[in-house]
């Protein structure tokens, strides 16, 4: 019979290798060439089952609606909708860069626990996203060792608002998965593996560790919103769909049939739903006459007319007649979005396989230990 003290020291000293290892994660810090808001997106998968509504309250996502276009989950879709352990979701946030570096715009907020500490709200609660020091920094608190229960701390997520290469894109925080390279997660969102390399300083590819969060810039299809409009820039990723116009538009990007999200318009229309904020009905959305937004005027061989939507303000929604060329073709080698949309209901690791060989030599040598006994 294993000495219930040797169970103790084994599960302490994998404890303290695995905390050693997830420190031992680059830290993310996205760069910002000028100072903007934008919306950005993240990775989170929760050691435990978990729902919508809980991923809703940590991360102080204020529109329940963006967690689903986020994910291309159906808008009917209940809070009460359950999440496996360790099961990938897409969380929206607000975006500030400023001094060069992006962080979420004084979102989420979490409220110290007892018992919590600094090192497991960053690795446990928020799942290795952001490093105790960043939350330290970030909420000046002269001692890492030392916080109150009932204290309320701005956990600084990483974001970007900037172009890349001269197009307008949505920067998403993404958690390498045990496995892929940087040739694979560029594949599979739609950029290149320089791109990537680039955004993120990585010299060498190789170096890319399971667990690190990667700025991956998601392209999003064009948009008439002008800079004036409240929901400039409208940043809409391939496979998702977003309500503004205070719920009054509904609007999705979806580049099925082409291979870069250049050539593809986003998709408005009039959502149908009671408006939220200040408007108890929406306002007009037409271009004229009936022909309400997303409706087509004309079309030809390689040509179609529709009226599309066009920003917001406080009191009116805009609109203008747009001409889309549907014969346009991808550039020869460029990569599809692929999968790009929902990762939900996919599982990762968060350790590759150098951690779980330590691993699994530590418990060798444990039992080996043992057997001497």
């Amino acid at each position: 019979m294993v000495p219930v003290w040797l169970l103790t020291v084994t599960v302490t000293v994998a404890t303290l290798l695995l905390t050693t290892l997830t420190q031992a994660q680059p830290e993310a810090n996205f760069k910002c060439a000028t100072e903007a808001t934008c919306r950005s997106l993240t990775d989170y998968a929760s050691a435990n089952a978990t729902t919508l509504k809980e991923i809703e309250t940590l991360f102080g996502v204020k529109h329940f609606l963006d967690l689903l276009g986020a994910n291309k989950l159906p808008t009917d879709t209940k809070n009460t909708y359950k999440l496996n352990a360790s099961q990938v979701i897409k969380v929206p946030f607000p975006c500030k860069c400023g001094n060069g570096i992006g962080k979420s715009n004084n979102l989420p907020r979490y409220k110290i626990k007892p018992g919590d500490t600094l090192s497991e709200i960053a690795t446990v609660r928020f799942a290795g996203l952001v490093k105790y020091q960043q939350i330290q920094t970030a909420n000046n608190i002269p001692d890492a060792n030392n916080i109150t229960a009932g204290d309320t701390l701005w956990i600084p997520l990483p974001c970007s608002c900037d172009k890349v290469d001269d197009s307008s894109v949505l920067h998403y925080a993404h958690v390498v998965e045990a496995g892929n390279t940087i040739d694979i997660i560029a594949q599979k969102y739609g950029t290149t593996p320089q791109t990537l390399l680039s955004i993120n300083g990585i010299d060498d590819p190789k170096t890319l560790q399971a667990g690190q969060v990667l700025d991956v810039p998601l392209p999003v299809c064009k948009s008439n919103v002008g800079n004036n409009s409240v929901d400039f820039p409208l940043l809409v990723p391939n496979g998702t769909y977003f309500y503004t116009a205070n719920d009054c538009v509904k609007c999705k990007c979806d580049s099925t049939g082409s291979n870069n999200n250049s050539n593809s318009m986003l998709q408005c229309e009039e959502s149908n739903i009671k408006p939220i904020n200040h408007w108890s009905v929406c306002p007009s959305a037409k271009c004229s006459g009936n022909v309400l937004i997303g409706n087509t005027t004309s079309t030809d061989s390689c040509n179609r007319t529709f009226c599309d939507y066009a920003g917001y303000t406080s009191r009116n929604i805009s609109t203008v007649l747009a001409t889309q060329n549907t014969c346009a073709v991808a550039p020869s080698g460029s990569s599809g979005s692929g999968s790009g949309g929902s990762d939900s209901g996919a599982s990762r690791s968060i350790l590759n396989g150098w951690v779980w060989n330590k691993l699994l030599i530590l418990i060798h040598f444990l039992l080996f230990f043992v057997y001497l006994l």
